[in-house]
Order: structure tokens, then C-alpha cells, then sequence
């Protein structure tokens, strides 16, 4: 097209984690049998477990506008195209990656290319994110993007873009998915159907982000876009809502509508599934495998402390019992070291576990993100272990960095008892009886179990690192 803008959209790769599977520590094996299987579990991990396609860009992508061409790059697959004279490359901007985005985007800015940004860090830090970009956008950028689009195609692009308002998301924007290179991901079947949490977990930013008000699109348009993405990919669906089940109404009549579809979907609930037999029954007809579900933590002191109010713990192992009784596997996801936790909580942790048959049990250490009640709270008391002041010096990891000094466990023996405990719960022979008593899902429970036992090594490596070195 003569005169068409091009414009390339920007996803990063993590230079550490599950997109990086390798410590953070510059030393290198020398074997070289282990360096070949450590880059094969990286490959592995990318392609088989976590490769999903950024739903942001692809929402963005799908926005159209005469004259402007859209690209997206994956930087976990590829490399910067810069033999193309881009109009304007957009780059989504997290927290922990904060310092790799703005290296990226000063060194396209150095070779002319002019650079949008946006994403959860721009929207919570847009002072600081500003020396970097050319363009901020701000918020969620449904509405407005088009209307960068817009300018840039009439060359009366402004240096700030933000929506007072949140999008209605009951008009239809479809999302394409043929945009995508389905061979290099899991599945390119990512669907959304709200944003917004009612809760406040003081950990969490999504009710900062995305409002205390969970706001849904029309079940016809979902329904839509779930027949249409399974005419170019007939594998797994994956709704990336935080909390499926949030709305049991509208939940119910959704899935209920799928069913016809014969569909295989994952995606992410809250435990209260397990008391909503309608709706779990409703999940499992559907093509419901596996949930993602928050328990975050076991104990009432702790789940106190940081506002998780939305289930008592005493409810939480018959709940989980229930669900994995419907055939649905559970990727359970717990917080361990937050206020109310002792060196008596793993014990606990190993026992809620083997009682429920969790098929994926996640350890996670707290991330105090910046923009977050947790992070102002800790830097108050002084317990962060970066600078507050330098909100680049958050970095993301699976769990390879200490970010703050817990409550109640010195730091020496924290690592101890989280390496214990990740060790317990993850070896070869665990990973194979989860595999083959998963009630669904068998395989990709299988898989999770075994690239976790090696990236949870990688974690108890680093970590053990870390407190001899500093």
C-alpha cells in the first residue's frame, strides 16, 4: 500500500524466569551436556508450557485504520525486523521489565524511530516512563489506540494519550488471531471476557489498573469469538480472566453456550468454583481440563493481613476436593512469606496439599510490586531489599530474588525453608504420579510438574546465592 504507515508492536522476552529459565548469576557451565539440556528445557518451557500470545497486542492489533499497516513481534521467538523503516514501534511495558523496555526503546529512538509506550508500568509511573518515549499511552488503550493510529496517519501525533474513562467493553472489538504464527505457540486461543476485581489484595494491582468494578463483554461477541478462533486453531482455549467464575450469572450462561462448541479450555478461577455446584458442572460439560486458582495462603493470619477476604481458609481444601471431583485439575498458587506466615508454614503447606491432591502446587515468593499498597507498606517499614526510589531496581524472576525481608523469618532461614519445601514438593518421581492422577489435563499436568522441578533448582540456586553473597 503507497504511504502506509507501518507500525510494529513490541512484546518482550524476560531476561530471567520462565521466558529465560537461567540464573541470574553471570557464571556459565563449562559442561557442556549441561548447558545443551538446560537450553532444552528453555525451549521446552517457551514452546510447550508458557508460550501463550500477548492478548494486549493482539487487541491492539486488531484495530483498524486505512492506511496503517500492523505488525506484531514477539521478541521470545524473534529478532527486531529493523530492515523495515517503521512508522512507529509501540512497546508494552511490565514492571520487572522495566529497565530492559527503556534500554530498548532509547536505542530505537537513537536510530530515528519514533516510540510509543505503554502497559501497566506506564500507566502507574508515566514521569518516569516518559524520558523514554516519544508517545505514552495510558490505561487501558482499547478506545484510544485508534486514536494514535489515527494521528500518526495525519502526522499530529501528541506525547500523552490517556482515557479518563474505562472502555466499554459490551461494544464488539473483535480480536484476530490469524495475525499470530499459531507454530510457535501453545495455543493461540486467548480470550478474554471481563476486567476489574471487586477485591483488594494488597498485592495485587489489577483493582488498581483495571477498577474495583468487573466489567464484562457482551456473551454473544465471546461466544463469536470463540467459534471464529477455532476455525484457525482447533487446540486449547485459554480465558486469561482473573477470575472466571467472579459473576456465577453470567459465567453460567457463557459456558453454557459453549458447550455446543466442543471446545478444551484452561483458565483461572477463584476456589469459590467449589461451592457453585451448578456452575461446575457447567465448567466440566463445557470442556473445562484445568484452573489456575488463587489460595495465595493457608494461614488466617496472613490472608488477614494482606485483605484476602473473598474465602476462609477452612473452606479451601473441601472446595479444591470438589472441583478436582468434577475432572478438573487445579494449578494451585500459594504466597509463602507473607505476614502471617512462620517457619510452621511449610509444614502446613505439605499437609494441605498431599489432603487436597493439588495437581500443580505453585510456591511463590511475595513480589512487592511497585504501584501496589504492599510495596508502599513494606518500603514504610523499611523491608525492601531494592530501591524504593528506583522503581527500575524491581526486577521479575521466578523466584530467584529475595525483594524484601519477611515478618517473621529471618532472611538466611526463609531461604532455607522455602528451598526445603520446593524440594519436597518437586522431584521426578512427584511429577509423574500428579501426571498420572490428574483427573484432566493429564499431560499438561505432567509437563508443568517437571519443568517446575527444574525451574524451582534454578530458584533454590540463585536464592542460596544470594544470601551468601550479599
Amino acid at each position: 500500500m503507497v504511504g502506509c504507515k507501518k507500525v510494529l508492536l513490541v512484546f518482550l522476552a524476560s531476561d530471567s524466569g520462565v521466558d529465560g529459565a537461567r540464573s541470574l548469576f553471570e557464571e556459565q557451565s563449562k559442561n557442556g551436556a549441561a548447558e545443551w539440556f538446560n537450553k532444552t528445557v528453555r525451549n521446552l518451557i517457551k514452546k510447550t508450557q508458557f508460550a501463550v500470545p500477548p492478548l494486549a497486542l493482539m487487541i491492539l492489533a486488531s484495530v483498524e485504520v486505512e492506511g496503517v499497516e500492523q505488525t506484531i513481534c514477539d521478541l521470545r521467538f524473534e529478532e527486531l525486523p529493523l530492515d523495515v523503516a517503521w512508522d512507529l514501534v509501540g512497546i508494552s511495558v511490565q514492571t520487572g521489565q522495566a529497565t530492559q523496555a527503556f534500554k530498548l526503546a532509547d536505542s530505537l529512538r537513537s536510530k530515528g524511530y519514533k516510540v510509543a509506550l505503554g502497559g501497566a508500568h506506564v500507566t502507574l509511573f508515566p514521569e518516569a516512563s516518559g524520558k523514554h518515549a516519544d508517545i505514552l499511552v495510558r490505561g487501558e488503550a482499547d478506545d484510544i489506540w485508534k486514536t494514535v493510529l489515527e494521528d500518526l496517519k495525519n502526522g499530529s501525533t501528541k506525547a500523552d494519550y490517556f482515557s479518563e474513562d474505562f472502555p466499554d467493553l459490551s461494544l464488539n472489538r473483535p480480536v484476530r488471531a490469524r495475525l499470530l504464527d499459531r507454530k510457535r505457540y501453545f495455543t493461540t486461543n486467548v480470550i478474554q471476557t471481563g476486567r476489574g476485581c471487586p477485591y483488594s489484595c494488597d498485592f495485587c494491582n489489577i483493582h488498581v489498573l483495571n477498577g474495583n468494578r468487573h466489567r464484562r463483554r457482551n456473551i454473544d461477541d465471546v461466544v463469536d469469538e470463540v467459534r471464529r478462533f477455532s476455525e484457525h486453531d482447533r487446540r486449547i482455549f485459554f480465558f486469561v480472566d482473573d477470575s472466571i467464575n467472579i459473576n456465577e450469572d453470567y459465567a453460567q450462561e457463557l459456558f453454557s453456550r459453549l458447550v455446543p462448541l466442543n471446545i478444551s479450555w484452561f483458565g483461572q478461577a477463584t476456589t469459590a468454583l467449589g461451592t457453585q455446584p451448578g456452575l461446575l458442572e457447567t465448567f466440566a460439560q463445557s470442556g473445562c481440563k484445568a484452573l489456575l486458582v488463587g489460595i495465595e495462603s493457608i494461614e488466617p493470619a496472613s490472608r488477614n493481613k494482606h485483605n484476602k477476604t473473598q474465602s476462609r481458609s477452612t473452606e479451601l481444601a473441601e472446595a479444591i476436593i470438589n472441583i478436582r471431583k468434577a475432572g478438573i485439575s487445579l494449578y494451585g498458587s500459594f504466597i509463602y512469606g507473607l505476614d502471617g506466615d512462620t517457619l510452621s508454614t511449610p509444614a502446613a503447606i505439605l499437609d494441605f496439599i498431599r489432603l487436597t491432591k493439588l495437581d500443580v502446587p505453585g510456591i511463590n515468593i511475595l513480589r512487592p510490586n511497585p504501584g501496589t499498597r504492599i510495596f508502599e507498606r513494606l518500603r514504610e517499614e523499611d523491608r525492601l531489599l531494592f530501591d524504593p526510589d528506583d522503581i527500575s531496581a524491581y526486577r521479575y524472576t521466578f523466584g530467584q530474588k529475595m525483594l524484601y525481608k519477611p515478618k517473621h523469618i529471618s532472611l538466611p532461614d526463609f531461604i532455607d525453608s522455602y528451598s526445603r519445601l520446593t524440594s519436597k514438593i518437586f522431584t521426578v518421581r512427584n511429577s509423574l504420579l500428579r501426571g498420572l492422577l490428574a483427573p484432566g489435563a493429564k499431560t499438561a499436568v505432567l509437563l508443568f510438574n517437571l519443568f517446575y522441578t527444574h525451574l524451582y533448582a534454578l530458584s533454590r540456586h540463585d536464592l542460596k546465592k544470594q544470601v551468601y553473597t550479599d
